[in-house]
């Protein structure tokens, strides 16, 4: 069977390019131009991600958690916090001279301190089952011997514990407990 060879066909004047009516731009608007379209694309694609995270039900996103006691003797509080433990005072508020509350820092965490005004009786107990659990890469025994050296009795001496690491516990003035740990 013989093969047919097929001739070279001329493009039809459809497919043919058509000339540049325009001279072609300098390469540098070229560029500013893709720029651009990739930066509506970035903000698209960012506005895609935001809705995303923003759906019902919407989940909590904190940066920082900075919890409040309510305590009978501010003073004696800030001792035990500042001395014992090794917060510094970060903000302090008084009315008429009387210390009212602190804000306290130890590293990126914030802990306030409330005086009581005593609106809910005298006789009512705080932190009695509240624990706040403090993650730190200081050496959890040498925190241990620090805190007890400063006159405070540790509620649990340094111990390892599965899945948490090495961490010990310190009770403060009005009973909220202190549990200090370092991941192993």
């Amino acid at each position: 069977m013989a093969s047919r060879q097929r001739s070279p066909r001329k493009p039809s004047r459809r497919t043919r390019k058509a000339p540049r009516a325009t001279p072609r731009k300098p390469a540098a608007r070229r560029a500013t131009k893709a720029a651009a379209v990739r930066s509506r694309s970035a903000a698209a694609s960012a506005s895609r991600r935001r809705e995303r995270r923003t759906r019902v039900p919407e989940t909590l996103r904190v940066r920082a958690f900075e919890p409040t006691f309510t305590v009978d003797d501010v003073a004696r509080s800030e001792r035990f916090y500042t001395e014992v433990v090794g917060f510094v005072v970060d903000q302090r508020w008084a009315e008429d001279g009387v210390v009212k509350g602190l804000l306290l820092k130890a590293g990126a965490s914030r802990l306030g301190l409330s005086q009581d005004d005593w609106s809910k009786g005298r006789d009512r107990k705080k932190g009695v089952g509240f624990s706040v659990w403090c993650q730190t890469e200081q050496d959890i025994d040498v925190l241990a011997r620090r805190i007890k050296a400063a006159g405070a009795k540790l509620a649990v001496e340094p111990v390892d514990e599965p899945g948490l690491g090495r961490n010990l516990a310190v009770d403060d003035p009005d009973g909220f407990r202190l549990r200090i740990y370092r991941r192993s």
